[in-house]
């Protein structure tokens, strides 16, 4: 809403349809907020990792003139395969056309705490906007979201919400973040990770992310070991996308719910290129090797 309300002030009129642009392997919610907004979304086609690249994007402009667009969403950690998108690329693309640039990171982002992964992120610097979820990859309870604006007063622009009832609140330049969104009451969402962070520092916030990223590698490695098991790729962050040779929709199926029945884990399957395959999400730094052979043990 920030990026659209920005860009109709400065365009000085609407255009037929307002769109942005995103690739079909971003979050679902992407496209749950174009219906609320009622706007168009302009798909551009992934490349085989399934990420948003600048020469997809490019192409997709140069096409389709672009008209109407007043963002771009990329992924920082696709929700499905995990993949980092093209950021610097696409943040290019964004700068030479005076898009918004917007980054999902609701997942991913606490990948940027981790050096080994961190040039992964190369470009997120640029964004106007991006989202993470601290409690997924941050260890904090659900629900909370952490939206982050290049410049805060676009977005203080676009939702602060004008009222006699509320002069007294207004009267005073304090932040209130009653003025970054459209809904004027909400909790303290943001406590438990201050909380966590204090207690713990981000060293030790690094430390638990470089040993998820490091177990992952370890499962990708291990999977590739197995006669029966094939790597679909090499992982970006902590999550593993693999094919059980042999193996149909229905067998996954089956496969996953004799799991949670028995609580060994919570493994549901995806698809990827339209094929059932088999996923692995780790968040949790405790989670072992051990864990892993257990579940990849069942596949039988």
């Amino acid at each position: 809403m920030t990026a659209r309300h920005t860009a109709a002030t400065r365009r000085g009129d609407r255009p037929t349809r307002w769109r942005f642009a995103a690739c079909d392997t971003v979050h679902s919610s992407v496209a749950a907020a174009a219906r609320v907004m009622d706007v168009d979304v302009l798909d551009v086609a992934h490349d085989d990792r399934g990420r948003l690249t600048a020469e997809a994007l490019r192409r997709t402009f140069d096409a389709d003139g672009g008209d109407g667009v007043f963002a771009v969403v990329a992924s920082a950690g696709a929700t499905n395969a995990g993949t980092v998108d093209d950021l610097a690329g696409v943040a290019e693309v964004c700068g030479d056309r005076g898009i918004w640039f917007h980054v999902d990171a609701a997942y991913g982002g606490g990948g940027l705490l981790a050096p080994s992964v961190r040039r992964l992120y190369d470009g997120i610097e640029r964004a106007d906007s991006y989202i993470v979820d601290p409690h997924k990859w941050l260890f904090a309870p659900y629900d909370a979201c952490a939206l982050l604006y290049r410049d805060p007063s676009l977005a203080l622009r676009a939702h602060r919400q004008e009222a006699s009832y509320l002069d007294t609140a207004l009267s005073t330049p304090d932040w209130n973040p009653a003025d970054y969104a459209y809904h004027l009451s909400r909790r303290a969402r943001g406590l438990p990770l201050w909380f966590s962070l204090a207690t713990y520092g981000t060293d030790a916030y690094r430390d638990a992310i470089e040993q998820v990223l490091a177990l992952t590698r370890e499962t990708a490695r291990a999977i590739e070991a197995h006669p029966d098991l094939e790597l679909l790729m090499e992982p970006d962050l902590s999550v593993v996308l693999y094919r059980r040779i042999g193996w149909g929709p229905d067998d996954y199926e089956s496969w996953w719910r004799r799991l949670v029945d028995a609580q060994i884990a919570f493994v549901q399957p995806t698809s990827w290129n339209g094929e059932k395959v088999g996923r692995l999400c780790f968040l949790n730094p405790r989670t072992t090797m051990d864990h892993v052979h257990a579940v990849l043990g069942t596949m039988v």
